[in-house]
């Protein structure tokens, strides 16, 4: 035999790979050995052959397949390469601004935890400067503040569905926040306007649904009873006169957490109202 032959075993060792790597790469006909003994089916592989073991284990780092690989290498075509690592490395994209979008989930999450331990008790007013914040969401169908809870929560299943079609993991879905046009909170109708989520993502094609909540100062209050909104907002809008601060856009009212994975109680949530407000310094 050839000395140029190598063993299965010693061109395994050689190149740092295992010798079922070696097996399995035959299988797929991306690199046959060189000899196979026809008496005992050892395999047999000729130093040279090293080169395409190199350019195999060189595409399979970039992430192609091993049919992707067997293919670019049967047709020899650069460009058939190129359109494979093209559209790999936008997959790999995609997957850095999920995990983005995930990682500002978790973040603001765990933000809300930390504002919940540190928030004061229910129904206690405070002034608060908030930074800029973008949220995704649509009107609401139903106005749920003239109707129970059952209707706020299929509002907000429509809403999560509607986040599923645009590529939105549910983890987004965790922050949720609702609106009621300024017009409306100030003359004390209560008309839902929008609901959505709080959001770092923004897609340019669906610029409709993104709205962004400009920083500033706003008037806030926290409680953690869903049945409560609507006693508490009514007092924050008279806190807001009583101080002498121009309410300057929607009311808002976000669910921080909802306790009902801990309890029962689908009425427990941890809430703050808001309303941007404006004021004359030294008033």
């Amino acid at each position: 035999m050839q000395e140029e032959l190598l063993p299965i075993g010693k061109m395994a060792a050689l190149n740092r790979v295992s010798i079922s790597t070696l097996r399995l790469y035959d299988e797929k006909g991306l690199l046959k050995p060189r000899y196979t003994d026809p008496q005992t089916g050892y395999r047999y592989y000729h130093i040279d052959q090293n080169a395409r073991l190199d350019m195999i284990v060189y595409m399979k780092e970039l992430g192609m397949s091993l049919s992707q690989i067997r293919d670019a290498l049967e047709q020899e075509d650069m460009s058939l390469i190129e359109e494979i690592l093209s559209q790999k490395n936008e997959q790999i994209h995609q997957q850095m601004r999920d995990l983005k979008a995930q990682h500002d989930a978790v973040e603001r999450a765990i933000l809300s935890i930390e504002r919940y331990r540190k928030s004061p008790v229910t129904g206690t007013f405070s002034l608060e400067y908030i930074d800029r914040r973008y949220v995704w969401g649509v009107p609401c169908a139903d106005n749920f503040y003239s109707d129970d809870i059952h209707s706020y929560e299929r509002l907000l299943r429509d809403l999560r569905l509607r986040l599923e079609d645009k590529g939105f993991q549910q983890i987004h879905s965790y922050n949720i926040g609702t609106s009621i046009a300024q017009g409306d909170f100030e003359e004390e109708r209560f008309v839902a306007g929008r609901i959505f989520i709080f959001t770092s993502r923004r897609d340019q094609d669906d610029a409709a649904a993104y709205q962004v909540v400009e920083s500033g100062m706003y008037a806030c209050v926290y409680l953690d009873n869903y049945d409560e909104e609507v006693h508490y907002a009514r007092q924050l809008r008279d806190y807001c006169r009583k101080n002498n601060y121009h309410i300057a856009g929607d009311y808002i009212c976000e669910v921080l957490t909802g306790f009902h994975v801990f309890d029962n109680d689908p009425r427990a949530m941890f809430m703050r109202l808001q309303v941007p407000v404006t004021f004359q310094k030294g008033s």
